[in-house]
C-alpha cells in the first residue's frame, strides 16, 4: 500500500533519524530508503509498525504532540502567529520575496538545533513535494492568478484530460494542489482577496473549489470576513478551510466576531510622528488637483482623509507611492501617511501602544509587506474555530493536543483586546 502523509517514514521524520539510521531500522539499502521517501515503492505495513515501535522505544521524546503546519506564500507570517498560539509548530516556510523573508526571519528566529527551512520559490519544492516535511495543517495566502480554462466538454471531445493537472497548469495554485495531493494534511487554511469569487467571471473560484472538493477529496467551507470588528480598517478577505476527514463538522457559523462598535483609528495612531511622514507641498498639491479633476468628471478617484474617530479603507501594497488611500488629517498642516509601525497595528501584528513586531526593512518595503498581509486577529478567530476540529483529528490518531504556553484570553470587542 502506498503511503503518503501517514507514510513509511512519518514517525522517523518526526524523530529526526538520518538516512543512515533509517537503513539500519528497516535493514535495507540506502537506495531503497530513498525510493521509499520518494513514494516509488510499496511498503509493507508490518514494517511500518516495526519502525514505529523502535522510534517509541528509543526516542520517546520524539512522539508527536500537537500538530505540525507549513506556511506557504507566507509573507511576513500573519497566518503563522495564530496557529502557533493554538499549539501548532511550523516545520516549513516558503516565501519568494527576499525582503519578506528578512522580516519573517527577524520575527520567527529558529531555535537552536532545528532544521526548519525558510524557502524561496515554492515551485521547485512542489515538483518534489516529498522534500517538504510531513505536516498536519497547510497554511497558504496564495496569489490569485488567471487560469487558462478550455471547456471541459471540448477537452472530453478531444480526448484530453481535465482536472487540476490541466486546468490550473502554470499557476501557483497548481503547485499548492500538488503539495496537498502528496501530503494529504488533515486540514488546510487558504486566504485570498474577496475578488477571488468573481475572478474571471467566477471560473477561477469554481476551478479551485472543484480541485479541493472533488479531485483532492476535502470537505471545504469558505467565508468572506471583514476586519472591521477587530481593527479600524475595512478589509474583506476570503478564507477557505478544508478537512480531509468528511466527518469533521467545521462550519464558519460559529466564528467569534466581537460585538459592539469596532475600533477606530485613534486606537492605533501615535501622538508624536516624524515630520517625514507629512506630505510635501508638491505631493499634496498633486493629490488635490488629481481628485478635483476626477470630481469634475463625475468619478470618485482621489485621496481619502481620515481622523482618529474613523475607520480606514483597505491598506494596499501601493501605499508607499503616495499614501493616498489612507491619509491622516493634521489640522493646521498637510496630511500625513501612516507610519510603518501604525500599519503593523492596523493589520493586528501588534497591540496599540506596542512596538514589538520587528521591521528590519525600509519604509517602502514595510508598506508593501503590510499591504499584502493578512489581518492577524481575523486569522486568530478562524484558528480558534478550527482548533477543536484539529484536536479531534489528533485524538483519532491517538495523539494529544500540544499544551499551549499560557492561556489565551477570549477576545474582547475592538483591537485593544488583540
Amino acid at each position: 500500500m502506498k503511503q503518503s502523509r501517514h507514510g513509511f517514514f512519518e514517525p522517523v521524520d518526526r524523530a529526526a533519524f538520518s538516512i543512515e539510521e533509517r537503513t539500519d531500522l528497516i535493514r535495507a539499502s540506502t537506495s531503497t530508503v530513498h525510493r521509499y521517501v520518494g513514494e516509488e515503492e510499496r511498503v509493507n505495513p508490518l514494517k511500518l509498525d516495526e519502525v514505529r515501535e523502535v522510534v517509541d522505544a528509543e526516542r520517546p521524546e520524539a512522539r508527536p504532540e500537537g500538530f505540525r503546519f507549513i506556511d506557504l506564500f507566507a509573507g511576513i507570517g500573519g497566518l503563522r502567529v495564530p496557529f502557533e498560539e493554538i499549539g501548532g509548530r511550523c516545520v516549513f516556510t516558503s516565501e519568494w520575496d527576499r525582503f519578506c523573508r528578512k522580516t519573517y526571519a527577524a520575527n520567527f528566529p529558529q531555535p537552536a538545533g532545528t532544521d526548519h527551512v525558510l524557502a524561496g520559490d515554492i515551485r521547485p519544492w512542489a515538483s518534489e513535494p516529498w522534500k517538504i516535511p510531513d505536516h498536519d495543517v497547510l497554511l497558504a495566502g496564495f496569489p490569485c492568478q488567471p487560469f487558462s480554462i478550455a471547456g471541459i466538454s471540448k477537452k472530453n471531445a478531444l480526448g484530453r484530460p481535465h482536472g487540476f493537472l490541466c486546468d490550473t497548469q502554470g499557476t501557483l495554485f497548481h503547485d499548492l494542489a500538488k503539495v496537498i495531493r502528496h501530503h494529504r494534511p488533515s486540514a488546510f487554511l487558504l486566504e485570498n482577496v474577496k475578488h477571488l469569487e468573481r475572478h474571471d467571471a467566477g471560473k477561477t473560484f469554481a476551478t479551485i473549489m472543484n480541485v479541493l472538493e472533488n479531485e483532492l477529496d476535502y470537505r471545504v467551507r469558505c467565508q468572506v470576513i471583514s476586519s472591521v470588528a477587530w481593527v479600524p480598517q475595512k478589509r474583506e478577505r476570503i478564507f477557505i478551510v478544508g478537512f480531509r476527514e468528511r466527518a469533521i463538522s467545521f462550519e464558519f457559523d460559529g466564528l467569534d466576531i466581537p460585538s459592539g462598535e469596532g475600533p477606530t483609528l485613534g486606537a492605533i495612531l501615535d501622538t508624536k510622528v516624524d515630520p517625514k511622514y507629512t506630505l510635501t507641498e508638491h505631493m499634496w498639491a498633486y493629490l488635490q488637483s488629481y481628485k478635483e479633476k476626477h470630481r469634475n468628471a463625475g468619478n470618485g478617484f482621489g485621496y481619502s482623509l481620515f481622523g482618529p474617530g474613523d475607520v480606514a479603507r483597505t491598506l494596499s501594497a501601493r501605499y508607499y507611492k503616495d499614501g493616498s488611500e489612507i491619509l491622516i488629517d493634521q489640522p493646521g498642516n498637510r496630511p500625513r501617511r501612516l507610519t510603518p509601525r501604525e500599519c503593523a497595528r492596523l493589520m493586528g501584528f501588534e497591540k496599540p501602544g506596542q512596538s514589538d513586531f520587528c521591521i528590519p526593512v525600509s519604509d517602502t518595503q514595510a508598506y508593501r509587506q503590510f499591504g499584502n498581509a493578512v489581518v492577524v486577529p481575523v486569522v486568530r478567530a478562524v484558528a480558534q474555530l478550527m482548533k477543536p476540529h484539529l484536536n479531534e483529528t489528533l485524538e483519532r490518531e491517538g495523539r494529544m493536543p500540544m499544551a499551549i504556553q499560557g492561556e489565551l484570553a477570549l477576545p474582547e470587542p475592538g483591537i485593544a483586546a488583540e
